[in-house]
């Protein structure tokens, strides 16, 4: 009889639901930025002020997911008549694609709280893989919640792209190529 327990605990196993813990993004602590040449002369630094999504951390597997919505409308740079320009089918075409979107395909966490997300990026319509550096990662209790019961979880990421690999080609080479994106999230245990 303990033989045959033993194996039905053994063939359940794994099957078994990992301790993964699920996340909704808090919109007011997460900010996708970026940085780009400026005619050569400066780097511009740009913001999304609107983001939605979900993410998973699974300490035990050492991985995750990611699940990120930007409303492409919402991009500032300090410069209105900059910004609506950027609105613009010039560039993020926010009326026609009003949402830039990234989800992960793989996420590897280390020991050191860094991890790497490789992932879909969309912007204007097309999707390009686009691999996440993971520079911080921390999780504990809200130390703002009187309560103590608010878990939270953030992270640092950082990434490059070519705009021009998601057909945003305005303006090349005189406002640069390269951008640096940066997402710095915070979600909330579901």
């Amino acid at each position: 009889m303990r033989k045959f327990v033993f194996a039905l605990i053994i063939g359940v196993l794994p099957y078994t639901a990992s301790a993964a813990e699920n996340f909704t993004i808090d919109p007011d602590h997460t900010f996708p930025n970026f940085r780009i040449s400026h005619l050569g002369f400066s780097t511009m630094h740009g913001r999304f002020g609107a983001t939605q999504g979900s993410f998973t951390v699974d300490r035990d597997n050492n991985t995750g997911s990611v699940e990120v919505v930007i409303d492409a409308a919402s991009v500032n740079t300090g410069h209105k008549k900059r910004d609506d320009h950027l609105r613009s089918p010039d560039f993020l075409n926010a009326v026609e694609f009003p949402e830039i979107t990234y989800k992960s395909t793989k996420v590897r966490i280390n020991p050191d709280d860094t991890a790497t997300v490789e992932g879909n990026l969309t912007i204007v319509g097309v999707t390009q893989p686009v691999t996440l550096d993971v520079k911080s990662m921390n999780c504990g209790i809200h130390p703002m919640d009187p309560k103590k019961e608010k878990f939270v979880c953030g992270f640092d990421a950082e990434t490059k792209i070519k705009r021009s690999d998601f057909g945003v080609k305005f303006a090349l080479p005189a406002i640069g190529d390269d951008m640096h994106l940066f997402l710095e999230v915070e979600g909330i245990r579901n």
